[in-house]
């Protein structure tokens, strides 16, 4: 084979390359329920990329394999979800952040490192910083029931907007205690009856249990608190669970684990693709008719 011959293909290998369709995945156990796909090929297809989201159920047995040769399955990263959200940490590099929290849901090359962060803390912000700007604006305490990983990422995110104290209110109170452990001072531990009776002084009430999710039982709050309190909630099915339904009948402002959902897919996103999506209407909507499908 001539050079000219030779160049000719090298460049054929490269424009290939370029054009090699990209893949990323949830990968999770069960896999069927998760909506990243439907958002994050909305993104691909909105931003005209030659990219594709996929669903990957993967059991606890097989995680640390896959994840191990998630590029040779043919993936530029992925979202880890339950339960392997703090496995993925001793299988990655992770960040401040995801160490700090104690588990990872975003996985992404770095050269030939796998890295891996928490999106769920930033996910948790942005939502609320849309749904109910100027929230945090001299915010002195809030209260988070539930003390899972969906908290460790709320209790993270609110200490890092300088809120001086988080009050965690948990059924097992061992499980806030360790929290309070992890995060320090500004956290301190309440009884789940004890919640009431903060209300009235808290500015941001968060809940991160599955109470009020469809096949639980309801979260039984009574919202005796002041007219600028906001209430979020991290459940998204239903969109409006009976929390939010009380405090918008209230007229508080709120946030929605849709919103939230939506959010922390986004530097994801970024990170695997090259481009920063944008979180619209449009899409929220498609992701809304989803859930009600179902």
């Amino acid at each position: 084979m001539n050079d000219a011959a030779n160049t000719s293909s090298k460049i054929s290998k490269k424009a290939d390359k370029a054009t090699e369709k990209k893949a990323a995945c949830v990968i999770a156990w069960p896999a069927g329920h998760s909506r990243s796909p439907l958002i994050h090929n909305y993104w691909a297809n909105k931003y005209g990329l030659n990219a594709e989201y996929r669903r990957e159920a993967v059991p606890p047995e097989k995680f640390v394999e896959f994840v191990k040769n998630l590029r040779a399955h043919g993936y530029v990263g992925g979202n880890v979800t339950v339960p392997h959200k703090e496995t993925v940490l001793k299988l990655s590099e992770p960040d401040e952040r995801a160490r700090a929290v104690g588990a990872a849901n975003c996985l992404w090359y770095d050269g030939d490192k796998l890295r891996s962060t928490n999106t769920d803390v930033e996910g948790f912000l942005a939502n609320l910083d849309t749904s109910a700007p100027g929230w945090d604006r001299g915010l002195e305490s809030a209260i988070v029931l539930g003390a899972g990983g969906g908290a460790r990422a709320v209790v993270f995110a609110l200490i890092a907007r300088e809120v001086n104290r988080v009050y965690v209110s948990n059924r097992t109170p061992e499980r806030a205690l360790a929290l309070k452990k992890k995060f320090g001072a500004r956290v301190q531990v309440i009884g789940w009856g004890e919640t009431t009776g903060l209300l009235g002084g808290a500015g941001l009430l968060v809940n991160t249990t599955t109470l009020g999710m469809v096949g639980q039982p309801p979260l039984e709050v009574n919202l005796r608190c002041a007219d600028s309190m906001v209430v979020a909630d991290l459940v998204y099915a239903p969109l409006v669970t009976g929390l939010l339904g009380a405090a918008r009948a209230r007229g508080l402002r709120t946030a929605d684990g849709l919103g939230m959902l939506l959010h922390q897919a986004v530097r994801g996103f970024e990170r695997w693709f090259g481009v920063k999506p944008e979180v619209t209407a449009e899409l929220r909507a498609l992701v809304e008719t989803d859930l009600l499908k179902k």
